[in-house]
This record gives C-alpha cells, structure tokens and sequence, in this order.
C-alpha cells in the first residue's frame, strides 16, 4: 500500500432506504478482513432498521469500531484530515444521494461523503430506488462526475444464488472489491 492508504479504515454510512442488511453485512465483512469502520447512521437508516431486521440500533453499532450520531458534523469522518481508504453508503437513499450531488451537506453521512470526495478517495454509493426518474439519474450523474462510484446492488445470477444472504454478500463483496479489498465472498466469474 501506498502511504496515501496505508490506513486500514474505511468510513460506513447507513441510510433510510431498503437493504439495511447491505449496511450491516460491510459491517461484518470489514471485521472480518480487520478493517476499522467508522459508522454513521441517519434517523431514516434507524427507522428503516425496525421495520426491516431484528437488530436493535445498538447491535448495528456494536459492529463498527467507531460510531457517530448523524448530528455529529464535528467527528473525525468530517475532516479531510482524517486519513480513511474511503467511504461506502449501503444502502444509499436518493436523499443522501442528493445531498452528496450538490454539496449541500444535511448532517455527517453526507457531509462525510463530501470530504471522500474533495480528498479524492473512494466513495461507492449502493443507491437503492426504482424505478428512476430524471432528477435520479442526473444526481447519479453528478456525482459519478464528481468522482464517486453509483453501485446499485444489482444481483449476480451467474453465481447461482441460493438465498437473500448470497445475494447480499455477492453485492457486498463486488462493492468492497472496489476499495480493492478481497472480501472472499464474491464467485467471480471463470472461477
């Protein structure tokens, strides 16, 4: 690694929008490949939470090994200075994606983001919305042209998924290859 990344963390946000399993399965994957996370949450991804999985709020947190209210826009993650391999929204709400588009940071997730970006570093953003219409598509644009990478979590067939969770982790591993981390969940093709 470079001295530019020699830093193993990696800043996880966690939005309202469907696919909070996205979210906690990094958590669990990064822990496994000894990667320090830095979680934020918004108070849509909490909401979200209870209507979607059996975890408490508090469990999602145990997961990470810093985490931060979204209200916290003077954490660490709000800095460039802190040194990070880069950020990943799973799932990412059009909301947040909006607020990542124009700049016009809300609360930590996007503000995190922001900085993920002006430091030049990865930021993925696994958007969860469909169909789309225009004004989606041309934040999607934005930030792509901003830098940032747009990973819907879309399933992989050819890996023959058995369950939801095999879809999940195939997702959550293509999203993590692109912070070159090997997360060994991922059936690559040809394989």
């Amino acid at each position: 690694m470079s001295a530019r990344t020699s830093v193993r963390r990696v800043v996880v946000g966690i939005t309202g929008a469907s696919g909070i399993l996205y979210g906690i399965r990094t958590l669990e994957c990064l822990r496994r490949l000894e990667i320090e996370t830095h979680l934020v949450m918004t108070r849509a991804a909490h909401v979200t939470l209870t209507h979607e999985q059996p975890w408490k709020a508090e469990q999602v947190k145990e997961l990470a090994s810093v985490h931060y209210a979204s209200t916290d826009i003077g954490a660490a993650i709000s800095s460039g200075s802190f040194r990070t391999m880069g950020m990943v929204v799973a799932p990412c709400s059009i909301k947040s994606l909006s607020e990542i588009a124009t700049g016009v940071t809300d609360g930590l997730l996007s503000r995190a983001a922001d900085v993920t970006l002006k430091e030049r570093r990865p930021l993925v953003l696994m958007v969860r919305e469909t169909p789309l219409h225009l004004g989606h598509l041309r934040s999607m644009t934005q930030v792509t042209e901003m830098g940032a990478i747009v990973m819907p979590p879309v399933p992989a067939f050819y890996a023959k998924p058995e369950s939801i969770d095999d879809i999940v982790e195939h997702s959550v591993g293509r999203m993590l290859d692109l912070l070159a981390l090997d997360s060994g969940t991922v059936r690559r093709w040809g394989s």
